[in-house]
């Protein structure tokens, strides 16, 4: 890959390349699909993991290092591979308790980043066969611009977000539930969807107005993050610490339509994010 190309230039190389390996493991996917797929854990019940997202993963490397080889890749499952300056940031199932109990909200999550600054990003539903792009200049939904509108009203607005998780409870307490019944009182809709790059794309797309989450890792966010800010919309990161780290690094987020109303959930984000700090709280 030619990093001396202008940056919509590489940008729009990368993301044909992201698009190309994500479509390619989606017959996989689509066939393995409510076909009984065993899950086993990793941290704990609610943190999954099957043969197809170690399957798809290898075959996403397989195809992103055949295409770029002087690239180097961070997977949710294989962690760091290879050396370059282009790094691709690959989580094969987001959503892996869904793919697991035949719940079709998952996706495929590549992004792709120069020097640590995200140029592109692609978050692919197979089910639906839905791919949202984005590169250095826009984002779009199967090849269609994103523009979404948000609600400016709290009130009318949906969200989606996994908070508070079983971590989120044993770590936040009381607070946590507290929180979650805010939530549901004040926006019209509440959804829990297990999915962070898919619900960061439903922003993007317009489809839902704020999502956020606690103590997420790079494959969860990266495609995402450039999917909500090249559709006009705004993606906060938080983090526990002052260190000067790339967006995608940061644990805690916050994302919001164009347009969108997002005090309640921004200020539940500060609160949780101050008490845990308060305790030393770290990711």
């Amino acid at each position: 890959m030619d990093t001396s190309l202008s940056t919509p230039q590489l940008a729009e190389q990368l993301r044909a390349i992201a698009e190309a390996a994500a479509r390619s493991v989606g017959p996989m996917l689509r066939a393995a699909f409510r076909s009984g797929a065993e899950a086993t854990e990793k941290k704990n019940a609610h943190d999954l993991v099957t043969e197809y997202d170690r399957a798809s993963e290898a075959a996403l490397t397989e195809h992103l290092f055949s295409a770029c080889p002087d690239s180097r890749i961070l997977g949710e499952e294989g962690g760091h591979q290879g050396t370059g300056r282009i790094e691709w940031i690959v989580d094969p199932i987001d959503g892996t308790s869904n793919f697991a109990h035949g719940v079709a909200f998952f996706c495929v999550s590549i992004a792709a980043a120069l020097d640590g600054e995200l140029l592109a990003g692609v978050v692919y539903d197979p089910v639906a066969e839905l791919m949202f792009s984005a590169n250095a200049e826009g984002a779009w939904l199967n090849g269609a611009p994103l523009s979404p509108r948000g609600r400016s009203e709290e009130t009318s607005s949906s969200l989606m977000t996994d908070y508070p998780s079983a971590e989120a409870i044993a770590l936040d307490g009381p607070a946590a539930v507290e929180a979650f019944g805010t939530l549901v009182t004040r926006y019209a809709t509440v959804r829990r969807t297990v999915s962070g790059a898919l619900a960061l794309a439903h922003v993007a797309a317009g489809w839902t107005d704020v999502t956020f989450g606690f103590d997420t890792n790079p494959w969860d966010v990266a495609a995402g993050i450039l999917l909500v800010r090249r559709s006009g919309g705004t993606y906060l990161p938080y983090r526990y610490d002052d260190e000067d780290r790339p967006v995608q690094d940061a644990p805690v987020y916050l994302a919001v339509g164009p347009g969108g109303a997002a005090e309640t959930s921004a200020r539940i984000v500060e609160e949780r994010l101050a008490a845990r700090r308060a305790v030393g709280h770290r990711k």
